[in-house]
């Protein structure tokens, strides 16, 4: 076998040919577009370069066949509650079912990550934000969402066999739109809607400024101060909504207010890999022409929660049901969508992972993110719970 640094345009095109040799049998597989795996590795688009370094390996066999790859990376920013070492990452790892291989992959991982100072390593993740490329499934494996980690099931194997230890796992749920929602819903909707006080609507494009406003309010006061998070400006929050605005859907856009201020927001998108599976890894002109005439025939039937807040002070007075019901007078029997799938909640955050199971929603696929630590007769710890001191 032979191992290769990624550290060309060929090589690069490489990278990616790795992950679709290894998983174009699999009919369930989606290919993520190209650009999405290369703007992670490019300095001028992914500001994790600003504290941080990566490097990618690809493998070959000794008749020159692509059968793996990997990237590892270290991040100043990078680091869970609790770590009692500096932790690097790896991510992107792909490899045909055969232990030797992936084994060399790890280890050249491991060896990179030694030298540059970490005692562990947790995979695999993204050289970025967690929402992308984030765990590796081990249950579920139908269709992915954008930008979600697919691989076949024997990875899990390869990866607990060379020693790697779940550090937490990454819980997906699902409903159908059109189901008949719990009792209690109706009953907090009733008891909030007395109040005229209280309303919600859905976006507007034409007003963007005006929602990312709001959204800063609520992101400010909801989020921003878990984890050592940052206050976001309004600018920040109008670039990400102009970045969306091709893709958003204003009726699957919420907010609620009370007073006129905004105190919650539940921000849903079109599960957009139902075009991108169209497009085999390409976006340019004609892929796009495509994107935009699958869109118009309302082809996709699926969205995706992404955000969903309540600012400190209305949280556990039903503002939750006031919003849900309020969009599901809009959605339900009324869109296309028929498949509604949460993004990931990680099973150290019971509290949201309850919000999600009231809802009615099944486990539709679980993730999870591993972590190998380098001195192996250190103790293993599982990522500690929230809330929990």
């Amino acid at each position: 076998m032979e191992l290769v640094i990624v550290n060309s345009e060929k090589t690069a095109r490489q990278f990616i040919d790795v992950h679709v040799q290894v998983n174009k049998h699999i009919p369930e597989w989606i290919r993520p577009l190209d650009k999405d795996i290369n703007q992670v590795f490019d300095p001028e688009k992914n500001k994790a370069y600003r504290q941080g370094e990566c490097v990618r390996w690809i493998l070959k066999d000794d008749n020159g066949k692509l059968i793996g790859r990997i990237a590892a990376f270290v991040n100043k920013k990078y680091k869970s509650k609790g770590d009692k070492q500096p932790t690097g990452g790896v991510g992107f790892f792909d490899c045909i079912n055969d232990q030797q291989a992936a084994n060399l992959l790890f280890d050249t991982a491991r060896d990179w990550l030694k030298e540059k100072g970490m005692g562990a390593m947790d995979g695999p993740i993204n050289f970025g934000e967690r929402d992308r490329w984030w765990g590796l499934l081990v249950e579920g494996f139908h269709e992915p969402l954008y930008c979600m980690t697919f691989n076949a099931p024997y990875y899990k194997e390869l990866m607990e066999n060379y020693g790697f230890q779940p550090f937490f796992n990454q819980i997906c749920y699902a409903m159908d739109v059109d189901a008949q929602l719990q009792e209690k819903f109706y009953v907090r909707h009733a008891a909030i809607s007395a109040d005229p006080n209280y309303r919600a609507e859905y976006i507007n494009k034409k007003n963007l400024s005006k929602y990312a406003e709001d959204f800063t309010i609520v992101y400010n006061k909801a989020w921003a101060s878990h984890d050592g998070g940052k206050d976001i400006t309004k600018q920040q929050a109008l670039n990400i909504f102009k970045q969306m605005e091709s893709v958003l859907d204003e009726k699957i856009v919420w907010f609620a207010y009370y007073k006129e201020e905004p105190i919650a927001c539940w921000m849903n998108l079109p599960e957009l890999n139902q075009f991108f599976k169209h497009m085999n890894g390409k976006f340019g002109l004609w892929q796009k022409l495509k994107f935009v005439i699958l869109k118009q025939m309302k082809m996709n039937k699926k969205f995706t929660g992404i955000v969903f807040g309540i600012v400190p002070e209305f949280q556990g007075k039903g503002v939750d049901s006031f919003m849900i019901i309020e969009a599901a007078k809009v959605i339900q029997r009324k869109l296309s969508y028929r498949e509604y799938e949460l993004q990931w909640i990680g099973d150290f955050n019971p509290k949201m992972l309850n919000i999600a199971e009231s809802l009615g929603t099944y486990v539709s696929r679980k993730l999870t993110t591993y972590r190998y630590l380098f001195d192996r007769e250190q103790p293993f710890e599982r990522h500690p719970i929230l809330g929990v001191k």
